[in-house]
């Protein structure tokens, strides 16, 4: 960002604005006038960011409010002009706490009645000023941010309570200077292999097909897989999540989520004959439970590397919760009741790092050297693809997003692992994740998604990001997955 214009109407909102400020004058002749000057004095391309106040037409607003403009219309029939990256704006303005609407806002040359308010709101703005859609239209090739606080809705607030709602402005300034630092060309390095991986979309099928074929709704025990918008999805679809299957009704048809369970839990669905129980576990979480029963029935001892608070954990070490000890780092192998000579076999949680486990294995081989391990490595092959597509991007990008919640364990591995690249990484649940303050002088985006994460909230995001400016995406793929599992015999 070479420089940075901020406009206001008058010296009141400048003053509430702070900075260095330029004055238009109100209305529209005063808003060509200053359009010229900034035609014949702005470096090109230079954002431009329109503040001051604004009259309501939503009959929900009030004074006080903030409104981030989505588009500016005009009643004199100038061309309307969009603001994509509004959202973005808007956003960095709620995290300082202030209250903030996004929608059209409309330009008028005159103050307006009561009668012409409520045409000009059925028409879908939310909100007038006399100068916004004028002063954009002067600068076509400049990016515009337009934020105005809602002084009045036309109830007849008093004086004293307009110069108060003056006060929103006052954290203003501080969110358009990071909005105009952002804007300007990005290049997105998408990583290859991303998003859904097999048993992910194994476990969303069986969820709808069980929908489909039995009717709503259908109980699934826990998170069908770790993400949110996957969740909500379902839930719109008739899927209800419970914590425990004592939260199932007699008769229902019940799900088991991806992560896996253990005997226990197995154990209490078959024990209610009146349920429709269908098991959605990954064939590869499943692989480790019978590697479990397997090194229990050769009277091994068991030491699980993982995480203690992962769905997977738990159900594994509910194999054999009296042999099996977790450990997550090396430094706790050192802590193991085990005797150097003991017959010790290891599994690995299959949604970690391959970094981390080999360190914790390592330390075990160390300590017991008759240890054993299961014929192939247990990290999921997609939880490995992922980690190697971002291994192959993170030195070149100034700034790795990589989208998923924040309790999927594979999609934080995702984060740490770019950052031990020497990458900046960031978690984001979706697009209204992003702060405009990590796209300060980055131009670089890598950009990955966990295995639980949806595509289409990849694309969502390279939308967001290109409201900033050009935009070039290029992917970057390591390999190719074509791998599928089968479904369970009910939902075939």
């Amino acid at each position: 960002m070479a420089d940075f214009a901020v406009l206001a109407a008058v010296p009141m909102e400048a003053e509430a604005i702070g900075g260095g400020v330029m004055l238009t004058g109100v209305g529209r002749e005063r808003a060509f006038t200053t359009g010229a000057t900034m035609r014949e004095t702005l470096v090109p391309g230079t954002p431009v960011a329109l503040s001051g106040i604004a009259h309501g037409l939503d009959p929900a607003l009030r004074p006080g409010e903030l409104i981030v403009a989505t588009e500016l219309q005009a009643t004199d029939g100038t061309p309307p002009r969009r603001l994509p990256d509004a959202e973005l704006v808007a956003s960095d303005l709620r995290r300082l706490g202030l209250h903030v609407r996004t929608g059209p806002l409309i330009s008028t040359s005159r103050a307006i009645t009561a009668e012409e308010s409520a045409g000009l709101a059925a028409g879908g703005a939310v909100a007038w000023d006399m100068e916004s859609a004028w002063l954009a239209l002067q600068v076509p090739d400049h990016p515009v941010a337009v934020v105005r606080v809602i002084v009045d809705t036309g109830r007849g607030e008093a004086a004293n309570v307009q110069m108060r709602a003056l006060g929103s402005l006052l954290g203003v300034r501080t969110s358009l200077e990071r909005w105009a630092r952002a804007t300007g060309p990005h290049e997105v390095l998408l990583a290859g292999p991303r998003s859904f991986c097999a048993g992910v979309e194994r476990a969303i099928e069986i969820v709808e097909r069980a929908l489909a074929r039995f009717g709503r709704p259908v109980y699934v025990r826990r998170q069908i897989v770790h993400n949110a918008h996957v969740v909500a999805d379902l839930e719109a679809k008739g899927a209800i999540f419970v914590a425990e299957l004592d939260q199932v009704p007699d008769g229902a048809t019940v799900v088991l989520a991806a992560h896996g369970v253990s005997p226990a839990i197995r154990s209490a669905a078959a024990q209610r004959p009146d349920l429709m129980v269908i098991d959605a576990t990954c064939p590869l979480v499943a692989k480790v439970h019978h590697e479990a029963r397997r090194y229990v029935a050769q009277d091994y001892q068991i030491v699980l590397v993982g995480h203690g608070d992962h769905e997977e954990v738990v159900g594994t070490l509910g194999e054999a919760p009296d042999r099996i000890r977790l450990v997550q780092r090396p430094e706790d192998v050192a802590d193991l009741a085990f005797d150097e000579e003991d017959e010790v076999a290891y599994l690995t949680q299959t949604t970690l790092s391959t970094d981390e486990t080999s360190a914790v294995i390592d330390a075990l081989r160390r300590r017991f050297p008759k240890l054993v391990g299961p014929p192939t490595n247990d990290i999921c092959y997609a939880t490995q693809n992922r980690q190697d597509a971002v291994r192959a991007l993170a030195d070149r990008c100034d700034l790795m997003l990589v989208v998923g919640s924040s309790n999927s364990s594979n999609t934080a591995r995702l984060v740490e692992l770019a950052r031990r690249e020497g990458c900046r990484a960031e978690l984001i649940e979706d697009a209204s994740a992003i702060r405009l303050s990590w796209l300060d002088e980055v131009i670089r985006i890598g950009l990955t998604a966990g295995a639980s994460a949806p595509e289409a909230l990849v694309q969502e995001v390279i939308e967001s990001i290109a409201t900033l400016g050009p935009t070039t995406v290029t992917e970057h793929r390591t390999t190719a997955e074509t791998i599928q599992f089968s479904l369970p015999k009910q939902v075939r």
